[in-house]
């Protein structure tokens, strides 16, 4: 929300929070209920609206329509269609037809894709735009769309015919361990009321038979313009203009005399908690979730404000002392976390949960509710956040909005003030007898609703006995760098005016490279790289030294343990973490300008620690292991992820899949050398700054900190990028195809088509860019088939994988292209050859003029959205530096890799687009690709009946494909989340 009072003077100069002025305030002073800092209104047929200017991105506008219409409204039998209303929405209404929506946000660079233009909730429906604005008919067209979906959206049966199996696979993959999880839970929170019941993905039977006349009868029952808003937010030059197109497209439609109310659903609240032991044989680990549910706050004067404030201390508090218990020794969980949200209308709920070891729950539970109970009797350590969205709230959800600034202001004035009594008191809302609902999740039964129950029980009787003690103290140090190294001095000096940026050679040979931006006032981010990584050691070495990071980071990289870090950078934004790939070692980070010191002290601490294992930190981090490597045996995803990685890069042990006997010979000591060593060198690594960085404050603490690294007497990983060690990369070179069958709770179905690419050396900065727009291209044009012409499937991802090779400046580039999508495990195989036969006929005729022009289009959008962004500078210059042409000069990389993008831009045509999807791919690609098909595995009954109908309809073959889609995220792990993703991840720099 915002905070403004009428009256207040616009800000004519950026201020940071530590300059911001307080403010007198009375708690007891109402806060507007009308929105202050934007351009509000209702129309006379009753559609509100919201219009504000904000410069950033620059000529873009966020755009959405509120609708407060959700699926706790269907009947019984419409259980599913607020959801397939939201579908139709894009496929047809009264002016636009046969998806032409999609086709024209993808004409301006507004990319359509499965969960970013629309969503359905329980209570509402929500259509988004992001749109470019420097042509004003765009933004009228675009404002134009969403009033068609007001009142127009067209409901014939062929339109639902068309979108039903878009629907139905949105729904299976929903049907994962993931979403079984997340269905059971709110069913079990929502019970008693309609809620539960109204899932807003629906139900499987009404996707596949409800009629189009029931469809039409919910969208014209409840789609009002009284219970719609018009929200936009962009880069405009005024914004009564943008009023009067709200009132050009909406104005004229005529409101029904006598909608019907939108009916307030309560959800009960109950004294006695509520158990629940769920058993869920795919799940990624044990765990248990503790929620409190209360009724969602009236936020009316400054002290419902303050309260909030108080609220987010305490959630932040709890989760530090959750953090260090999980950082004990033989700690009850792996990690555990709170968090406030709102779930429905009338409700939020305050949310524990915690990741175990296997037959862990018991343990975790109980010290999750002591922990709540002790905060209560803390009194001494607890210590002292986009436009359009916050305006959504003010509609949905009444909330006020009262102006940026101002709640910048009223937060400076209010935190000193709020009392450690006033933090702890908001554990009163914690309480078992506070609609409180425990649930258990376990791949194999242990836990019972009875144990459950004793430890509620048992916690009570130790509050009601005095024995739950206060949180204890831990000695906090003062300083991150207790000795301030001695500062170096610059050697070398450039400027890069093509790119606004300055290059530093640092005594101690580090070289800096930071440019200065003024798209977010509170952004510094960082990345130091060097070359050579993991591909470098010998096979008996690889797997103890790839879990140097899991392990140095349960030690502490920085020099202190992370429960004691925590603590010394509470108050300050400031975030480094570390990452070691085949071929580099990069290190990064994220921090307020005014924390940059803080973030360059964890970069000196990195340098300058030794890591040494303790006992205990392994112990913790193998269990962790363990627990990954049976979630993995558990997911069916598993046996298609690592056969997809078998068939197409080999089976050399850096792709293999962790084992646990793997775990039983890791060398912890080894790890941690082989970590220290990997960041000891500063000057094998170069650093780029990119963000609001002022050099006369930055420099000093550049050379104080970054120069400040000493330099060991002999080099320490210095490797020449040319003669890195390859992995030992194995691409197909016939045909594939192949089905993975694995046993499944339901069934499920990922496909991916993969086809092997080599570019030349010559032409290489523009054969990379052609890849680029062909793998939009195919994207494009495999989703019109699938989806808009068949309807059989969601949504389809095209990936670009060039790190086939070592970042060599010499040599061609090894690589693939490939096409993922889920679908129905029937019609598979039938997909798979649709979509092969696209691409061929791509080939052979090339894409359409409009296709050629969209891509470009796309392309030139998120280019110029990229430029305003900290993130995209900092991966462009990284890029110059890592590209096979640089030499030295990273503003002549930088400039041909300019030169590259636009000569390909420019070049691209349908010829030249047809000639590319010869050259880069296979041709006839049909004759060199791997696919693989996840299927569920049939039972024998099934397996004899597919048989039987095999031979009845003469269908003697069958499919064999690839896939490349991981699986279950495995307890937010990130030793397997390394594992997944080390023979892509890190790869690819340096490729041209």
């Amino acid at each position: 929300m915002e905070l403004l009072p009428a009256g207040t003077p616009p800000i004519s100069k950026k201020q940071g929070f530590r300059s911001l002025k307080l403010v007198n305030v009375d708690m007891d002073q109402l806060l507007s209920d009308q929105p202050v800092g934007v351009d509000y209104g209702i129309l006379d047929n009753g559609l509100r609206y919201y219009v504000r200017c904000n410069s950033k991105p620059r000529m873009r506008a966020a755009l959405a329509l509120a609708v407060r219409a959700g699926s706790v409204l269907e009947e019984e039998d419409e259980r599913g269609v607020a959801h397939i209303v939201e579908h139709l929405a894009f496929s047809a209404t009264k002016k636009y037809t046969n998806h032409d929506i999609i086709k024209f946000l993808e004409s301006i660079g507004a990319e359509f894709g499965a969960c970013q233009n629309a969503v359905t909730s329980a209570d509402d429906t929500v259509y988004e735009l992001l749109v470019p604005v420097d042509k004003p008919e765009l933004l009228s067209r675009a404002i134009s769309v969403l009033a068609e979906f007001s009142s127009e959206i067209r409901v014939s049966k062929d339109d639902l015919e068309k979108e039903r199996g878009a629907v139905m696979e949105e729904y299976r993959g929903s049907r994962n361990a993931t979403g079984r999880l997340q269905d059971a839970h709110w069913i079990l929170m929502m019970e008693g009321s309609k809620y539960a019941e109204r899932l807003p993905i629906g139900l499987e039977r009404v996707i596949r038979t409800v009629s189009s006349e029931t469809v039409k009868h919910f969208y014209k029952k409840w789609y009002h313009l009284c219970n719609m808003a018009v929200i936009a937010v962009g880069d405009f030059s005024d914004t009564q203009g943008v009023v009067e197109l709200i009132k050009t497209h909406f104005g004229q439609k005529i409101p029904d005399p006598d909608p019907p109310l939108i009916p307030t659903i309560q959800v009960p609240s109950h004294d006695e908690p509520r158990f629940s032991c769920f058993v869920e044989s795919e799940a990624a680990g044990s765990a248990v979730m503790i929620s409190y549910k209360i009724p969602t706050d009236e936020l009316k004067t400054v002290k419902d404000y303050c309260n909030l404030l108080a609220e987010s201390m305490f959630l932040y508090a709890l989760n530090q002392r959750f953090f260090k218990i999980a950082r004990r020794n033989d700690p009850p969980y792996f990690s555990c976390s709170a968090a406030a949200d709102v779930l429905v209308r009338p409700l939020k709920a305050n949310i524990m949960t915690s990741s175990c070891k296997r037959k862990g729950t018991i343990e975790a539970l109980e010290s999750m509710l002591i922990e709540i109970e002790s905060a209560y009797l803390e009194r001494d350590q607890i210590q002292s956040t986009s436009l359009r969205d916050e305006y959504l709230q003010h509609f949905l959800h009444n909330e006020p909005v009262v102006g940026i600034e101002y709640e910048a202001q009223l937060q400076k004035t209010l935190l000193p003030h709020i009392s450690t009594l006033e933090v702890s008191k908001c554990s009163e809302k914690l309480r078992t007898s506070c609609s409180c609902v425990i649930k258990t999740i376990e791949p194999q039964p242990f836990a019972v609703l009875d144990d459950l129950k004793n430890v509620v029980k048992k916690v009570n009787l130790l509050e009601e006995e005095g024995r739950i003690s206060p949180w204890d103290d831990e000695h906090v140090p003062e300083e991150i760098v207790t000795t301030k190294p001695n500062m170096g001095h610059v050697v070398q000096e450039l400027k890069y005016s093509n790119i606004g940026a300055t290059e530093l050679i640092l005594s101690n040979g580090m070289r800096i490279c930071y440019k200065h931006t003024d798209f977010l006032d509170d952004q510094v981010i960082f990345t130091g790289y060097s070359y050579g990584g993991l591909s470098e050691l010998p096979e008996n070495e690889y797997f103890s030294c790839s879990m140097g990071p899991t392990i140095a980071g349960e030690i502490g990289v920085f020099g202190y343990r992370p429960s004691v870090l925590m603590d010394m950078l509470a108050g300050k934004r400031a975030e480094v973490g570390t990452k070691i790939g085949a071929y580099m070692r990069t290190f990064y980070g994220d921090c307020s300008p005014s924390d940059l010191e803080t973030a360059l002290q964890l970069v000196y601490q990195l340098f300058t620690t030794n890591l040494t294992p303790g006992e205990e930190d392994v112990k913790i981090v193998m269990q962790m292991a363990e627990e990954a490597v049976s979630a993995q045996d558990r997911d069916p995803y598993t046996a298609f992820t690592n056969r997809v990685k078998e068939l197409n890069y080999g089976n050399s042990y850096f792709f293999r899949p962790i084992r646990k006997s793997d775990l039983q010979k890791v060398d912890p000591r080894k790890a941690c050398e082989f970590f220290s060593t990997c960041f000891k060198d500063p000057s094998a690594f170069t650093v780029v700054i990119v963000g609001n960085i002022d050099p006369t404050i930055a420099m000093p603490l550049i050379l104080q900190y970054l120069g400040g690294i000493p330099k060991p007497p002999e080099p320490v990983m210095h490797f020449n990028r040319d003669e890195l060690k390859g992995l030992p990369f194995t691409f197909p070179t016939s045909i594939h195809r192949e089905v993975v069958r694995s046993p499944m709770v339901e069934a499920q179905c990922l496909v991916q088509i993969c086809f092997p690419v080599e570019l030349k050396n010559g032409t290489m900065v523009e054969e990379i860019h052609f890849v680029g727009f062909l793998s939009k291209l195919l994207e494009t044009k495999i989703m019109q088939v699938l989806r808009f012409k068949h309807g059989q499937i969601y949504s389809v991802g095209v990936s670009v994988f060039l790190g086939g090779n070592k970042p060599s400046r010499i040599g061609d580039i090894r690589g693939d292209i490939s096409i993922n999508f889920s679908c129905d495990p029937e019609i598979s195989s039938k997909l798979v050859d649709i979509a092969l036969d696209e691409m061929l006929r791509l080939q052979e005729e090339g894409p359409s003029e409009q296709d050629v022009s969209t891509i470009l289009e796309i392309e030139q959008r998120a280019h110029e959205n990229g430029l305003q962004e900290n993130y995209y500078w900092l991966d462009r210059i990284l890029h110059s530096y890592q590209s096979r042409v640089y030499s030295g000069d990273v503003g002549t990389s930088f400039e041909i890799q300019d030169e590259g993008r636009s000569k390909v831009r420019s070049s691209l045509t349908t010829l030249t687009a047809q000639l590319a999807l010869k050259r880069i791919l296979p041709f006839p690609c049909k004759n060199k690709y791997t696919v693989v098909i996840l299927m569920p595995k049939a039972s024998p009954f099934q397996l004899l009946k597919s048989v039987f109908q095999s031979a009845r309809t003469n269908y003697g073959r069958e499919a064999k494909i690839l896939a490349g889609v991981t699986g279950l995220a495995v307890l937010a792990f990130s030793l397997w989340r390394r594992a997944q993703n080390n023979s892509r991840h890190l790869l690819s720099r340096g490729a041209n």
